[in-house]
């Protein structure tokens, strides 16, 4: 077998024989007008008028026999045989296919339909020309990309050869069009908020840093699609936003985890979390049908259905959960007493403070629950945005949906009261002055807003990490270009 830079070699010398003839061997524009889905629907109106017409994409396949040369293309939208006869196309014209052209060339094709004898529809090729040479050759068909960073490298060519690939990220795109399509129909409005800020609001995540040179300022990689932003405009008169958008969290990646995702949150003026229950609900199983045509899954040893319109999920308690799984009751406890359980449990835990604790500790219970349910009563300790209980000043009316042993979705009643709001956000700083990295920052212009005033809110995320759990997919199989360490390698 030949080495790629052997291949590379003779496929530029082909490259260099097009030019002598005066070929452009990459020229702008192509001739053919419909794509090859387009030609495939319309056939038998193109095979009876005998018409004439230019196809154009990337050959697939050349099988030849003598004098016959049968290709295959692909634009993207479909798979189509082309036939070149030397006794049509001419024996120069022919040849010169031979010659110049290989598997993975994108080539356009002018000639009349007609169907094979084998029913395959085709294009008799009365002549060619060459849209884009290629350098180097395309995976194996059969073998395709095996190494696992090399697919992700390059995922161009992942998508290309694996068609199961390419079928999951248009599932993707139809996922968020579900949601997008799905929160116009309640009302709301989309809205862009900011990606840089000044402190990073709305969630407990380590964020990337960057620098403002013009503002001669620190700034930071947003970690929540614009949870405080979209409150601001809920102050503003918005009644109903929601925005789906990159959020970026500087900390681990694996199969499962990734520093750069996709996320969307709503926020709905004059609903509670009650609200918030029943139209994510609502969301869920509108996705579940209209993405995946099912509501009964299995994923990570899970098996759950996320339930018809009659349905109701179930919903549990945090604290309750916790105690029934552990002993310990979460409102009755020391730090010390679940440091020891944790230790007695064998749990790897990031980060020395109560909060971090606690949230661990529901982590190792949250592990064994199928879902779908709705998790509610939320210690306040844990939930730094979220108003709280009026029985119990303790716990916040937060809810969280977990599905296959995690959250995959985040609501509460918005907290609106700015004293209360200010006291909290300075225990989030003693935590952070503590060490804490995923501790949130405190945004004192925020307290500010909500002193000028914001009405009863409830807000909700989740990213799409419900989409790669429904797909039974690893997340990082379902990202279109995976961040990868670049391969340090000479031109």
């Amino acid at each position: 077998m030949s080495s790629i830079d052997e291949i590379k070699d003779t496929r530029i010398k082909k490259l260099n024989l097009l030019k002598e003839k005066g070929i452009d061997p990459y020229p702008a524009q192509s001739k053919a007008k419909f794509s090859l889905k387009e030609i495939q629907d319309n056939f038998i109106d193109l095979e009876k008028n005998k018409e004439i017409k230019w196809i154009a994409g990337r050959i697939m396949s050349i099988r030849g026999q003598g004098k016959i040369i049968f290709i295959t293309l692909y634009d993207g939208t479909a798979h189509f045989q082309g036939l070149l006869k030397q006794d049509i196309l001419g024996e120069e014209k022919f040849n010169f296919f031979n010659e110049v052209v290989d598997i993975g060339d994108f080539v356009e094709l002018k000639g009349i339909f007609f169907v094979t004898k084998r029913g395959e529809k085709t294009l008799e090729v009365e002549d060619w020309s060459m849209l884009t040479k290629t350098i180097l050759p395309l995976p194996e068909k059969w073998h395709g990309l095996q190494d696992i960073e090399e697919r992700f490298r390059k995922r161009y060519l992942d998508i290309l050869m694996d068609p199961s690939v390419k079928d999951l990220l248009i599932k993707k795109i139809k996922f968020w069009d579900t949601v997008r399509n799905f929160m116009k129909e309640k009302g709301f409005l989309e809205v862009e908020t900011p990606t840089l800020e000044v402190t990073t609001g709305g969630a407990e995540a380590t964020p990337f840093k960057t620098y403002n040179e013009d503002f001669k300022l620190p700034l930071y990689l947003r970690i929540s699609v614009g949870e405080l932003w979209q409150k601001r405009l809920m102050a503003a008169g918005f009644p109903k936003t929601f925005e789906i958008g990159r959020v970026y969290r500087n900390e681990g990646s694996d199969a499962n985890h990734l520093q750069e995702f996709t996320n969307m949150e709503f926020y709905w003026a004059y609903a509670d979390y009650t609200d918030a229950m029943k139209l994510t609900e609502e969301l869920y199983k509108k996705i579940a049908i209209e993405v995946f045509g099912k509501t009964d899954f299995e994923t990570r040893g899970h098996k759950f259905d996320i339930g018809g319109a009659d349905d109701k999920w179930e919903q549990i308690d945090y604290v309750e959960t916790v105690k029934k799984e552990t002993g310990i009751d979460l409102l009755n406890t020391t730090y010390e007493e679940i440091r020891k359980k944790l230790d007695t449990l064998e749990i790897v835990y990031d980060g020395d403070t109560m909060e971090r604790l606690m949230d661990t500790l529901w982590k190792y219970c949250r592990k064994k629950i199928s879902g779908p349910v709705f998790l509610r009563g939320h210690p306040k300790l844990v939930s730094p945005l979220s108003k709280s209980k009026k029985e119990n000043s303790l716990l916040t009316e937060r809810f969280q949906i977990i599905i296959a042993g995690s959250e995959v979705g985040n609501g509460f009643s918005e907290l609106n009261d700015p004293l209360d709001q200010k006291e909290r956000f300075i225990a989030q700083q003693e935590l952070l002055d503590k060490g804490d990295k995923e501790a949130m920052m405190p945004d004192f212009e925020f307290v500010e807003m909500l002193e000028y005033g914001m009405p009863p809110a409830c807000g909700f995320g989740f990213g799409e990490m419900l989409f790669a759990f429904l797909a039974d997919k690893p997340i990082l199989e379902t990202q279109f270009f995976p961040l990868m360490k670049p391969k340090q390698e000479s031109l």
